[in-house]
């Protein structure tokens, strides 16, 4: 394989730090192009938060984005993002209670306009979603509120000609036990590379059983970032092999097997870039369901890639209800590389 054409844009880049460290960098004069934080304030525009439970040692944290020095700030819709003209970060917050809309029609709404600001700022492609919808396992009149969802979400990709089925994003959808239903998303001008984890079913073939739409993701993708860098953006991942869930009420088999998972994508991956990503070295927000799991999801992780790696001593820990009920964990993940993508 040969290696593709260098990204010829501003160089992208993103550190995890701690909501001090966060704060120091903004007070340098400009704030950064953006951040995704966890347990911080909800009243920095730059900072759009995760409305869950922070269960991590290290308390408050945040991935902050690094682009040009030019950024603007907009909305579209119901969208608020930044933007510097080639890599685009946006955030989304409905209050149903607010917007007297079901989840479905909340869901087609709020996607229909995220796409509109990727038409407005020319940021034309998803490169990774995060979603948060309260009560993701509840009962929405006769449909669980994630197959809800699925459903709105499938219905605006189709509706604006995006790839909803091969091609879709990587992305994750957590249930908070409260608020507004949270989409945070980062976007670009070349669209990123899908890749698949040859363990499991891909999401979007999901059989009729799991609800009426399938779940719109792909497992993971690669992108460019610019200046020479890949980054490997991985969906939520938990224990699942084909399409069906293992290990049913045992949290340390489930964080095991969701391990063997992430191996797995990260070799599909790294068969498609000159850049290695490890397992060891990953930036990761775990999701428990329940907070007395914390520590044993820990101890999984600690015996399989020791104290020191950097996916253990960077994680992030968050209470959280997973999309399906009998699943108890499920890890997303980034992490960036020097390298690029084979052609």
């Amino acid at each position: 394989m040969t290696a593709r054409v260098p990204l010829g844009a501003p160089p992208l880049r993103v550190e995890r730090l701690s909501l001090p460290e966060s704060l120091a960098v903004a007070a340098t004069g400009q704030s950064p192009f953006g951040a995704l934080g966890y347990g911080t304030p909800d009243d920095l525009a730059w900072m759009p938060t995760v409305n869950a439970r922070v269960l991590s040692e290290a308390g408050a944290m945040a991935d902050v984005w690094h682009a040009s020095e030019h950024v603007e700030s907009g909305t579209t819709g119901v969208v608020r993002w930044r933007c510097d003209g080639h890599w685009m970060l946006g955030a989304i917050d409905l209050d149903e209670s607010v917007e007297k809309q079901g989840l479905a029609a909340l869901a087609q709404r709020a996607y229909r306009d995220l796409f509109a600001s990727l038409e407005q700022t020319g940021c034309a492609h998803l490169l990774r979603v995060w979603n948060y919808l309260p009560q993701i396992n509840g009962d929405g009149g006769g449909l669980e509120r994630y197959r809800q969802f699925n459903l709105g979400r499938q219905d605006a990709f189709v509706e604006a000609g995006q790839a909803a089925f091969e091609g879709a994003p990587a992305a994750c959808a957590l249930g908070i036990h409260q608020g507004a239903l949270c989409i945070r998303f980062l976007a670009g001008r070349v669209a990123p590379l899908p890749i698949e984890n040859p363990r499991q079913v891909s999401a979007y073939r999901y059989p009729p059983a799991y609800g009426p739409r399938a779940p719109t993701f792909s497992r993971a993708a690669l992108a460019e970032l610019g200046g020479g860098d890949v980054a490997l953006f991985i969906s939520g991942t938990a224990s699942i092999v084909g399409h069906e869930t293992v290990h049913v009420g045992e949290v340390i088999t489930q964080t095991q097997e969701t391990l063997r998972n992430l191996e797995a994508v990260i070799a599909a991956a790294n068969e498609r870039t000159t850049a290695r990503f490890d397992l060891a070295r990953l930036d990761c927000v775990v999701y428990v369901r329940h907070v007395a799991d914390a520590p044993l999801v820990r101890q999984v992780l600690e015996a399989a890639l020791g104290p020191a790696a950097n996916t253990l001593s960077h994680a992030v820990y968050l209470e959280a209800d997973i999309c399906r009920q009998d699943l108890l964990v499920e890890i997303e993940a980034h992490a960036v590389a020097s390298g690029a993508l084979h052609a």
